[in-house]
């Protein structure tokens, strides 16, 4: 009895195995509508970056946050924290927080490597995308950014200015030690975790494009990273189309 087919041609079936799977894959990405609420030059960017390596399909929605948008019923009723980004899948869930929308877009559409296959260099990468959006983000950027949550309350008018000035020195010697923490784990050259771009990289990104906006500087391989991820045609369209160049 000869051996099956694809033991005599296995290279032939791995193909065809291969061409199958992308198949799928394009037939899944083309089916899906995703809704993208975002705030140009936000932590958002780096979803919107993510969302444009993949070239899915998405509609955006602007959140204008000084003008309130996102405490507006119809944007709590998506998404009741109120925060930015938030990504409405086509069956109507919505996802929120920067690390999930991240990690399901990197889970949903393995084929990219937006999260390496190795798994200690996948948790690698959530480890450092969960440093920077809680610590260098959550910690200091909001010091900077959004300086009046952290005043007292029956803050007198006359004390303000100097409150102000300490938090928003506070924030940025937060920054700037998460910097040096992260300095130390990043590589010589190339992206942050492995070979190939990663979710870490679009949120290290996001942080160290907030550093050049803020005249923040940067240790030499988190700069060296920007520029790199900076370099990427994908993130200088996002870019123009936020509005930055």
């Amino acid at each position: 009895m000869p051996p099956p087919t694809c033991w005599v041609h296995a290279d032939f079936c791995h193909l065809v195995q291969r061409l199958t799977q992308a198949v799928t894959y394009l037939a899944y990405a083309a089916a899906m509508k995703l809704k993208f609420y975002m705030t140009p030059g936000s932590c958002s960017t780096g979803i919107h970056i993510l969302l444009e390596e993949l070239a899915l399909p998405f509609e955006v929605t602007i959140v204008n946050l000084p003008a309130g948008d996102h405490l507006k019923p119809e944007y709590v009723a998506l998404n009741p924290k109120g925060t930015i980004p938030t990504l409405v899948l086509d069956d109507g869930q919505a996802l929120t927080e920067f690390q999930a929308i991240a990690y399901w877009l990197a889970r949903a559409y393995p084929r990219r490597r937006l999260l390496p296959d190795n798994p200690l260099l996948a948790m690698r990468a959530l480890e450092l995308m969960a440093y920077v959006v809680g610590t260098v983000h959550g910690q200091g950027y909001t010091r900077i950014f959004t300086t009046d949550r952290y005043l007292p309350a029956g803050l007198a008018d006359v004390d303000r200015a100097a409150w102000q000035a300490s938090v928003q020195a506070r924030g940025r010697e937060v920054v700037t030690k998460a910097f040096a923490v992260m300095e130390a784990g990043l590589p010589d050259a190339g992206y942050a975790v492995g070979a190939d771009f990663s979710i870490a990289d679009a949120a290290l990104f996001y942080v160290e494009f907030w550093a050049d906006k803020t005249v923040l500087p940067l240790p030499p391989r988190c700069a060296a990273h920007y520029q790199l991820v900076r370099a990427r045609p994908v993130v200088q369209r996002v870019l123009r189309e936020e509005g930055y160049r």
